[in-house]
């Protein structure tokens, strides 16, 4: 396995922020409703992460350092596991398990319906991360896996849905994908300097 600690690294990384939520929810630091903060964070984590996710083949691009490439499956992984518990944390303190409650709150919150299709997005790319079903699906597993470009702007509606009164958090988190987006575009991706063949050059001319 390559890049051992980077991956280790990156998999603690992921993993101790649901763990220190579930542990500031035991401490009862989260306010009155601490479950709601938990599914919000969640939520939110799951946006960061797919972000963070879209940002490796960029950064390899940039820096032309195989490692950021060598993260990007279990990035996206963990960007899985995430919006899991993101849903289940709903399941649990929003709905309380009471499935019959699922219909009122989808005719008054009609972006969990938007969530539900970027999670069975997630969903259907989890599933064929492997390296089977690349493999089978051959080149439609890079069109299925375009799905991803959907998917955050599934997931940038969801969260503007929620946060309709406060913008200014949500413009950041737009930037920032619109940018990753556009940066995937062909004819942008071409003219992205490589930062270690500036060093390179630098040192020669030097």
């Amino acid at each position: 396995m390559r890049f051992p600690v980077w991956r280790i690294g990156v998999f603690v990384a992921a993993a101790v922020w649901p763990l220190f939520w579930l542990y500031e929810a035991l401490m009862n630091t989260l306010g009155p409703d601490p479950g709601k903060v938990l599914v919000d964070r969640l939520g939110l984590g799951t946006l960061i992460l797919l972000l963070i996710t879209l940002s490796m083949t960029p950064l390899q691009k940039l820096t032309g350092w195989a490692g950021w490439i060598a993260v990007r499956r279990q990035l996206g992984l963990w960007c899985f596991a995430y919006v899991v518990l993101h849903l289940s944390g709903y399941a649990a303190f929003i709905l309380g398990f009471d499935w019959s409650q699922l219909g009122v709150e989808l005719s008054k919150r009609p972006y969990i319906i938007v969530g539900a299709l970027g999670f069975l997005g997630l969903l259907a790319l989890a599933i064929t991360s492997n390296r089977y079903s690349q493999r089978r699906l051959g080149v439609r597993w890079k069109k299925l896996h375009r799905l991803v470009y959907l998917i955050l702007g599934l997931g940038l509606l969801h969260m503007l849905w929620i946060v309709r009164a406060d913008l200014k958090e949500w413009s950041i988190y737009a930037f920032i994908g619109f940018v990753l987006l556009m940066l995937r575009v062909p004819p942008v991706m071409r003219r992205i300097p490589r930062l270690k063949g500036r060093k390179v050059q630098s040192a020669t001319k030097a």
